[in-house]
């Protein structure tokens, strides 16, 4: 018992793995995640009652197990992210890009790895905030995993959880749990309904989602190879207003990925008007 309560990879075992989650979402899975995948994954062994790594790779590369494909990609791309995370880009966005942007037209954007949705309403409350919560604007919110995109949708947060939240943000914008949510705090309404959350897979084409004035793709792009990041950058400079901002984490670049898109300032670009 002692083997199954703790399940070993193999070597082979985990290349296997390390190919099937490339194939899906164009993630790169370095050696040394070895040890991460087993533990996220072993959990599923032991639910599932199967004896081994390679008989969890068959079930979900069967074609014939969905749900539980799903879930594996939901337990390897889930990603830590807190509100106002890399808080000068939203300075940026609040000062420059909406303050450039015409006063009274729509204004767009879309939040392509919003794992679970503190990115999406800090960007919501910024709009809010310079915009008006009456005005003609809109978030999308979109990730590969369905598991985040509920807890983005849900809008429910811990208190332990408010790191990097403003009080003032958390006063006007948030409402205080009670009963069973008590110890947390809801997004509230008026924020929530200038939101919408997509399953999007980035390593695929895209789905008709509109074009949008800002785009930010954080923290994500380390996870993919060359290749993979060109491609999926040509895809959602597609999905860009001309003069529109895309947006990368601080230990990103677009460098020698793109022509397309001008550097405004290290991780912010521009693409031409």
């Amino acid at each position: 018992m002692a083997a199954f309560d703790n399940p070993e990879i193999s070597t082979a075992e985990f290349a296997q793995f390390q190919k099937l989650i490339y194939r899906i979402a164009g993630i790169s899975l370095a050696d040394s995640k070895k040890v991460l995948l087993a533990g996220r994954l072993g959990r599923r062994l032991r639910h599932l009652n199967l004896p081994s790594f390679g008989d969890y790779f068959r079930l979900v590369s069967s074609g014939n197990e969905a749900d539980e494909l799903q879930t594996m990609v939901d337990l390897l791309t889930t990603n830590e992210t807190y509100f106002f995370r890399e808080e000068a880009h939203f300075d940026f966005l609040a000062k420059t890009i909406v303050g450039g942007h015409p006063p009274g037209s729509p204004f767009n954007v879309w939040s392509a790895a919003s794992s679970t949705g503190e990115e999406i309403y800090t960007i919501s409350f910024v709009l809010a905030d310079t915009l008006g919560i009456d005005a003609q604007w809109s978030v999308t919110g979109s990730d590969i995993s369905t598991a985040v995109l509920a807890t983005a949708q849900r809008g429910l947060y811990w208190l332990d959880r408010t790191r990097g939240l403003p009080q003032n943000y958390l006063r006007k914008y948030c409402l205080k749990g009670v009963r069973s949510q008590e110890g947390g705090f809801m997004i509230a309404p008026e924020i929530k309904r200038h939101t919408r959350f997509l399953q999007v897979n980035l390593n695929r084409t895209l789905p008709a989602l509109g074009k949008f004035h800002v785009i930010f793709l954080r923290n994500v792009m380390i996870y993919f190879d060359s290749e993979t990041k060109r491609q999926v950058v040509a895809r959602l400079v597609e999905q860009l207003h001309p003069g529109g901002y895309f947006i990368v984490g601080h230990s990103e670049s677009l460098n020698g990925l793109t022509d397309t898109l001008q550097a405004v300032k290290p991780t912010i670009y521009r693409l031409p008007a």
